[in-house]
């Protein structure tokens, strides 16, 4: 098909919701990308910051083609030996203590955001519930990571959001300080903001944040949606 018969189709039929480049990507090759006509394109973009290892990866290739010739989805409901070695590699080499897995960052901030509400109750009671959250901070669309994500063109058509979202500063410990109390349940932070302008956090504001949090009962969630997996020169950004 020709790039403008593409065009015509998507327009018909798929639901927009952001502003296309003009052209038609057919295929990708290392770090580049290549529309209908051959041109070829560095890619900035990676796919908004998930496809780290670029195009074609042989080992990427060969690890898709040996697991879907033998099993593909199976849902939660099974046990299978790829989830449970990953899930001990980030582990192994995080802070956690278990892995969750799903298709995407929002939904790794709402299920964070959910987590932190049912500890808090479980633990603290029903009336610790507020999210403390940042400027120029992006953590997803969905409703959770929406009301966390302080911006008003993103937000304003899905009013009223989730309650609870308290704002401070990006890299102000004192503005923090005044937004977490006894009443938090969470304070959520990208350790390298993306869509705020890659904006990378203080060390000694994520100390600080850290201490804050343990003062309060509170927990402390990365959001390394963009920031992780190697993406920094360390599997994790907020490795010293």
């Amino acid at each position: 098909m020709k790039a403008d018969e593409i065009k015509a189709l998507d327009d018909q039929y798929v639901l927009h919701t952001y502003a296309r480049a003009p052209f038609v990507l057919e295929r990708g090759e290392g770090v580049r990308v290549f529309d209908t006509e051959g041109k070829g394109y560095l890619d900035f973009v990676s796919g908004i910051a998930v496809n780290a290892l670029g195009y074609g990866d042989p080992d990427v290739l060969r690890a898709i083609q040996e697991q879907s010739a033998r099993l593909m989805h199976t849902s939660n409901l099974y046990h299978t030996a790829p989830q449970a070695l990953l899930a001990e590699k980030l582990v192994n080499s995080s802070f956690a203590d278990k892995a969750f897995f799903c298709n995407s960052g929002t939904e790794a901030v709402e299920a964070a955001l959910k987590f932190a509400r049912k500890w808090a109750k479980t633990h603290h009671g029903p009336d610790k519930v507020n999210v403390v959250c940042f400027s120029g901070g992006f953590h997803g669309r969905t409703m959770g990571s929406l009301a966390v994500t302080p911006r008003a063109h993103y937000q304003d058509p899905f009013l009223p959001l989730m309650p609870g979202a308290v704002l401070a500063e990006y890299n102000n410990l004192a503005s923090a300080e005044a937004a977490i109390d006894d009443s938090t349940c969470a304070c959520i932070v990208e350790v390298v903001q993306g869509e705020g302008g890659v904006h990378a956090a203080d060390p000694a504001f994520l100390r600080g944040l850290r201490d804050l949090c343990d003062r309060h009962n509170v927990l402390l969630i990365y959001d390394e949606v963009q920031s992780g997996l190697g993406r920094t020169g360390t599997l994790w950004a907020y490795e010293p």
